[in-house]
């Protein structure tokens, strides 16, 4: 019988059927093949169901193994008795039914002969064992026969210890008992009908070795059982003496150490330096690089264990890639084709399904099942983000709220705010709850666009703000920002300050009387609305006569602008003017612009505009139709500040065209390069003399109104500009200058990332530096920018030039430099 799923071994069985998984690096059914051959029985029917191909592409037709082998496949359950009545057509003489997915070497000879002996109509082989509580007690008379059936008894109940061990031997008149097309179980319907008929039914205790390694804590004990000898089964592999089995082609460097019992697979690799401690099995095709060190482990094959990886009583499943310095403890257990990055730490009892990646650093506490990947920390450059409900559950939002709770004082408000998608809704709510057991308020403002949730977080008494809104590149994740009491991005140390309560789940519950309230902040629209008409001449935009296509995204803007571009006594054709999350997770920024441009064409309006449903960015087209380029539109906007910045500052990324910083100079303004993350760029914003700032990725701010990115403020302001601007917006960018700037990224491993930026500054020390984020190093006509990524293992590379195709040698040079930097 071999069509069992194995689900408590699971991650292990997760890709593979209970029968297969080895011990000993063999099949667990290829054990139980050769104890059969042993007892002279060389024709076998297999009942197989779940993922039968695996069982059927490795014994095939039995030939290899030295018997005859067919199958009988379930296409429905239909329990243990009707997956036999299934094979029937095989079974015209006395049988024997044994589990495929047990490890033993009982004596099946004797209990064939006790059944030739009593002439019974089926025989039960029994096993004793120390605890019966999972099993199924049989109790016997003198004589062998059956006297009744008791299934996972109680202590109280427990009169013997004697179980069934799945070891049948039946007469094809068994098959009368078993009715067709549906499930049958032998011991629950079968075995008591025999007995309730007064037919010959016994039971025979086998002698020898019997394990149903049934859970991870028996599958580990198996390999000890096997290796001490305790059971009979055979290794592959040369017995190098003390129990240590060795296979084919294999390499072990002369300084490496490598202590029995314990068995290495064919084609492994060991280096200098490794330690195998006692009962390690490696697979097949297992490389072990320099000082790895191993107790009690199970590792299968084609995996690799990096330099001064340690594992303890773990099991490692296929393929698996495990990087330098990673220490996986005792009871770990890890899926196949799973990638733990460099010095990775997997803590006691977590167990890691399939197909998972550990980023570099990270400390896993709990079990990786459904989620995409193992998290360095808490927070990446967006605040916490991943896919929603696998990733970002709300069992984890939950936590992570009682830990930000619990940084703040008892009594705090926080703001929460949400896009329309159901996954920011249902998480909202687990935020919500994890605030108020903290002792932490909420007001909540529901829909609304994030720069509205960062201006009403500049009230006094507020604390903080958390927004959730979907991914812009990704509908299927969400994004969950915290902000301080300026609306800013929270700080990096405030992150990590978080992360510590949240590690050590050390959150703050507060008595029933003390748990937090939920409000809804009031006015909340109005306020933000009136505040961006205050900034602005209104009279001489009205007076402009502005003809406006404006594309709300599907996102909570559509709340605002309707209302506001009214005020301002725009003419207005509107797309898309209403919240909707089907219309978020297939929003496409190119695609709608480029609706947009038809449309002002069309209808020969003096501006388009397209707002992303989050309410940061922005894309604008000009009187033409013209779809004006994120750096672009950075260009036009200092272009369109009045003639003189009269000394004031413009905070441009360091990855930003130098043409700015030009333009900016030439309007007797100065310049503050920033670091490329979001949240430098807004510090640097809130400047008193700053005028203008923005990214490279159509997010601008309005310092005067909020020191934040802001579309909607920074559309309002295009318009004031532009209405004071006798030319149309297509003039001004006309007089922009071409830029050429060309990316590239280069994947670098996370333990070089430092030594390639320095080997680069060393390089490049005779040229102008700019070290403000990264490294941007000059060159005659340009610019090269490399920037290593602070969450995945790349480096970036940004480069300028006079031409695109000069742009394009020196970031392929830069390229070229950075992967000859990189050590094999």
């Amino acid at each position: 019988m071999a069509g069992g799923e194995g689900t408590r071994l699971r991650p292990l069985t997760s890709n593979v059927p209970k029968p297969m998984m080895p011990l000993a690096n063999r099949p667990m059914m290829e054990h139980i093949l050769d104890l059969l051959k042993r007892h002279g029985f060389d024709e076998v029917v297999v009942t197989v169901a779940f993922m039968a191909n695996h069982i059927r592409n490795y014994f095939g037709d039995g030939s290899e193994f030295g018997v005859k082998m067919v199958y009988a496949t379930e296409e429905t359950p239909l329990g243990t008795a009707g997956s036999v009545r299934n094979a029937m057509d095989e079974l015209t003489e006395a049988f024997l039914v044994i589990s495929g997915d047990v490890l033993t070497d009982i004596d099946l000879t004797k209990i064939v002969e006790f059944h030739k002996e009593k002439k019974a109509t089926a025989t039960i082989g029994l096993i004793r064992v120390e605890n019966p509580l999972e099993f199924g007690i049989v109790i016997t008379k003198e004589d062998g026969s059956i006297d009744r059936f008791l299934e996972k008894p109680g202590w109280g109940q427990v009169f013997s210890d004697t179980i069934n061990a799945g070891i049948f031997v039946l007469e094809p008149e068994i098959f009368d008992y078993i009715p067709p097309d549906r499930p049958v179980d032998f011991s629950g319907e079968v075995f008591p009908a025999l007995l309730a008929d007064g037919r010959p039914l016994y039971g025979a205790v086998g002698e020898g070795y019997w394990e149903d390694v049934g859970n991870l804590e028996s599958y580990v004990n198996a390999h000890t059982d096997i290796l001490d000898g305790t059971v009979g089964v055979g290794i592959n592999g040369f017995d190098r003496g003390e129990g240590l089995y060795i296979g084919e082609n294999v390499t072990i460097h002369r300084d490496a150490t490598v202590s029995g019992p314990g068995v290495i697979g064919d084609n492994c690799r060991i280096e200098a330096g490794v330690n195998l401690g006692p009962y390690t099995v490696l697979g097949a095709n297992v490389r072990v690089r320099s000082e790895v060190s191993t107790d009690r482990v199970v590792v299968a094959d084609n995996t690799y264990l990096g330099e001064g990886v340690s594992l303890r009583g773990a099991v490692v499943g296929r393929a698996c890639d495990l990087r330098r310095g990673v220490v996986v403890d005792e009871g770990v257990v890890i899926g196949d084709e799973c990638f733990v990055g460099e010095g990775a730490h997997i803590t006691a009892g977590v167990k890691v399904y399939p197909f998972k990646t550990i980023e570099a650093g990270a400390t896993i506490n709990n079990s990786i099942v459904w989620e995409s990947r193992g998290a360095r920390s808490l927070f990446g450059r967006d605040g916490v983000t991943g896919l929603a409900n696998v990733d970002v559950t709300p069992e984890l939002v939950t936590r992570m709220a009682m830990a930000y709770g619990s940084t703040l004082k008892q009594g705090d408000v926080v703001i929460t705010s949400r896009d329309s998608s159901r996954s920011a809704r249902m998480l909202k709510r687990a935020v919500h709850a994890g605030l108020n057991a903290s002792g932490v308020s909420v007001q909540d403002l529901e829909v609304v666009p994030l720069p509205v949730t960062r201006f009403i977080t500049r009230r006094p008494a507020i604390a903080g703000a958390i927004a959730l809104r979907l991914h812009g590149h990704d509908p299927n994740s969400i994004v969950i920002g915290f902000m301080d009491a300026s609306g800013a991005d929270m700080s990096e140390i405030a992150h990590r300050r978080i992360e510590r309560v949240f590690n050590r789940e050390d959150y703050r519950r507060v008595f029933p009387a003390e748990i937090g309230d939920i409000d809804y902040a009031p006015r909340a629209l109005e306020h933000y609305a009136t505040a961006i008409e205050s900034m602005v001449d209104l009279p001489a935009i009205r007076a402009s006569g502005l003809k406006l296509v404006a594309d709300y995204g599907y996102g909570a803007v559509s709340f605002i602008m309707p209302n506001l571009l009214a005020k301002l006594g725009a003419e207005v054709l509107a797309v898309n003017p209403f919240a909707s999350t089907s219309g978020i997770a297939d929003f496409d920024r190119d695609r709608h612009a480029a609706d947009v441009s038809d449309l002002v064409v069309s209808s020969r309006s003096s501006l388009g505009v397209v707002f992303t449903p989050g309410g940061e960015q922005i894309t604008v087209i000009d009187n033409e139709g013209r779809v004006i380029d994120d750096t672009r539109l950075f260009l036009a906007l200092i272009a369109l500040h009045a003639s003189s910045l009269d000394g004031r500052r413009v905070a441009i990324p360091i990855s930003m065209t130098t043409h700015a910083t030009t333009m900016v100079e030439e309007r007797s303004g100065s310049v503050v390069l920033t670091p490329t993350a979001p949240a430098a760029i807004m510090e640097n914003a809130a400047n008193p003399l700053m005028s203008f700032a923005g990214d490279t990725m159509g997010r601008f701010i309005v310092p005067e109104f909020m020191p934040a990115f802001d579309a909607t403020a920074t559309f309002v302001r295009l318009l004031d500009m532009l209405a004071r601007d006798p030319n149309p917006l297509s003039e001004t960018v006309d007089t922009l200058p071409t830029v050429h700037i060309e990316e590239r990224e280069v994947v670098t491993p996370w333990d070089q990332k430092g030594s390639v930026m320095r080997e680069l500054v060393e390089q490049s020390n005779d040229r102008e530096l700019d070290l403000v984020d990264g490294v941007r190093i000059h060159h005659d006509g340009g610019w090269a920018l490399v920037l290593p990524d602070p969450e995945d293992p790349t480096t970036r590379v940004v480069a300028e030039g006079p031409d695109q195709a000069a742009a394009a040698r020196l970031a392929d040079e830069y390229v070229r430099r950075i992967e000859q930097l990189i050590r094999p």
